[in-house]
């Protein structure tokens, strides 16, 4: 299960203000044009994140976790997959998600991503780092094979299928952020990826929450509030280590 309308992502340790958030549409390279969501930080910490949600596209879970994201000091931009198919409006638990998730395809997510990289660049000029979740988690990683000016590329969850194929060509430092008892994915896959991750010499770094399921990163769910606190702190370390 991922996340739904009724999800709300953990905050950070120490959060801040928000100074500004909303939606707003971008346009891509192609010239599809997407719905987005920009969150602004009060006191910035001088790096910026887009974020790819999951297979359910920009619902509430991820425009409430680039307010999150703005809260830990970064511009943050959430995006949606499904301008092209399913145009600018906004997804909630009835959209049928689907048919618009099998007709995405990695050029889409680099040039959807590339739109938000642009739009953050001239926010807030300073290195940007991508974070996605299940279906963005895979993408996410993936970015780290592209010409993208990304600083490096974090993903929860996730499926090795999806971003395999690039493995030699990854060139940006990666985080994998990996639920212990995901029914979706099993762990022995990401120790495979990780194996193959280390005889090539990549960047990355990764972590296994023990008997985590899919999808942890929820407020909602009580017993992995320690899980959470700990991804936050990976994260927060992984992108000042890596933001120059």
């Amino acid at each position: 299960m991922c996340h739904s309308d009724d999800s709300r992502p953990p905050g950070p340790p120490d959060p801040g203000e928000v100074a500004a958030h909303g939606p707003l549409e971008l346009t891509a390279e192609d010239g599809n044009r997407l719905r987005a969501y920009l969150a602004e930080p009060a006191t910035p910490n001088g790096r910026n994140v887009v974020i790819l949600p999951d297979v359910r596209g920009l619902h509430p879970f991820y425009e409430a976790l680039a307010q999150r994201f703005a809260e830990a000091g970064f511009h943050a931009v959430a995006i949606d997959y499904f301008g092209r198919t399913a145009g600018t409006g906004a997804r909630d638990d009835s959209f049928e998600f689907m048919e618009h998730v099998r007709q995405v395809r990695p050029e889409h997510v680099r040039a959807d991503v590339g739109a938000a990289v642009t739009l953050l660049a001239e926010e807030s000029p300073g290195p940007t780092f991508t974070v996605g979740f299940c279906f963005g988690g895979s993408h996410s990683w993936r970015l780290a094979a592209t010409d993208l000016e990304l600083a490096g590329c974090i993903g929860f969850y996730g499926r090795p299928e999806l971003f395999e194929d690039v493995l030699d060509e990854m060139s940006k430092p990666l985080l994998l952020l990996i639920a212990g008892a995901d029914q979706a994915t099993p762990v022995e896959e990401f120790h495979r990826i990780a194996a193959r991750l280390e005889a090539s010499g990549k960047d990355y770094e990764m972590h296994v929450y023990d008997g985590a399921p899919h999808s942890f990163f929820d407020r909602a769910f009580g017993d992995w509030q320690e899980a959470c606190a700990d991804a936050w702190r990976r994260i927060l370390d992984f992108t000042a280590r890596h933001g120059g």
